[in-house]
């Protein structure tokens, strides 16, 4: 396993780790789901990622178990919870600092654990101050149940705000983003957070790498395979997924995983593996979070990590050349 440096802080996190979201508590039974996080852990991942609203709490219920029963020693674990969407009560959504801290407080629990290394706003939230979410997350470091704060889909502007009203308090400022990053949604990662990776030290959690499955090839037809995440599923989220497979745009998303399979085959590795790999040649990645509904899955997305090398410049340049979507970068100015 390869650590990486989680922005300029000295917290080291596996390049690969493994999240919970529609897998923990949901579409996977819970045995299953513990055993993939021990898969995980046996080959080097130290990094888990859920949230409050991974299936409503049960996501961190499974993850919190599966540590109790292998009771492997806390410092070789990074663990990282989400705030934003806590129930349905008036107060229990939002990054007020009432939910913060009451959020906080009950991911704790629901892990079993007296502190999370990491702990993030899973959404910007426009009604409440600034300076009152900067406190809360400051807060609950000082008091020692989580390490590290940082964002999820925030935009670049909304995070140096943040950095702006912790570096006037002397505060702890946010140092980490959890963006969807993958061939096909690569602006803020390669264009929009740049100035923030140097500026603010910004590490990057990203998430979603195969584009919820797309980049497995296994929807290039266009159908929905029986036992896929958009089979299992019912909600929102996958009947928007489910509908854009049939729309202009999904269809030309699926032309173009043909053409990035062939080469995956070419390499003679997974369009999976290839797609993971392509993330992590990002140097402004810190971790890439995959998820798995069987043991088998967390090994095969693990060996990703042995086709970076085979990404060479060469092969960078084909795989730009299918997916034509490479952000527009501004001219450095003379001088």
């Amino acid at each position: 396993m390869e650590y990486r440096f989680l922005g300029n802080t000295g917290l080291k996190v596996s390049a690969l780790s493994l999240g919970g979201w529609v897998t923990q508590g949901a579409q996977i039974d819970d045995g299953t789901a513990v055993e993939c996080v021990k898969v995980a852990y046996e080959a080097g991942v130290n990094f888990f990622d859920t949230a409050e609203v991974y299936a409503s709490g049960e996501s961190e219920k499974v993850l919190g178990d599966a540590l109790k029963k292998f009771n492997w020693p806390r410092s070789s674990l990074v663990i990282s919870t989400k705030l934003y969407w806590g129930g349905n009560g008036v107060n229990d959504r939002g990054l007020s600092r009432k939910h913060i801290i009451e959020g906080a407080n009950a991911s704790l629990k629901r892990l079993q654990l007296d502190y999370v290394d990491l702990i993030f706003a899973h959404r910007p939230d426009d009604l409440t101050p600034m300076e009152e979410i900067v406190r809360a997350f400051n807060w609950l470091i000082e008091q020692g149940k989580a390490f590290y704060w940082g964002t999820s889909e925030w935009s670049a502007e909304q995070i140096t705000d943040a950095c702006r009203v912790a570096e006037k308090l002397n505060l702890i400022s946010p140092i980490m983003e959890q963006p969807e990053y993958n061939m096909f949604n690569r602006e803020r990662v390669e264009k929009e957070y740049l100035p923030l990776y140097k500026k603010h030290g910004l590490g990057t959690t990203i998430w979603s790498p195969l584009a919820s499955g797309v980049l497995t090839g296994k929807y290039i037809d266009g159908s929905i395979p029986s036992g896929s995440r958009l089979a299992l599923q019912d909600n929102a989220i996958m009947a928007k997924l489910r509908a854009n497979l049939t729309t202009e745009q999904g269809q030309q998303r699926n032309e173009k995983v043909k053409q990035l399979k062939v080469i995956a085959e070419k390499l003679g590795v997974s369009l999976a593996q290839l797609a993971l790999a392509w993330c992590l040649k990002n140097p402004n990645v810190s971790t890439v979070i995959t998820g798995a509904t069987r043991p088998s899955q967390v090994r095969e997305n693990l060996q990703a990590l042995s086709v970076v090398p085979k990404i060479t410049d060469q092969i960078a340049k084909s795989i730009e050349d299918i997916l034509s979507n490479a952000p527009v970068l501004p001219i450095p100015r003379m001088g």
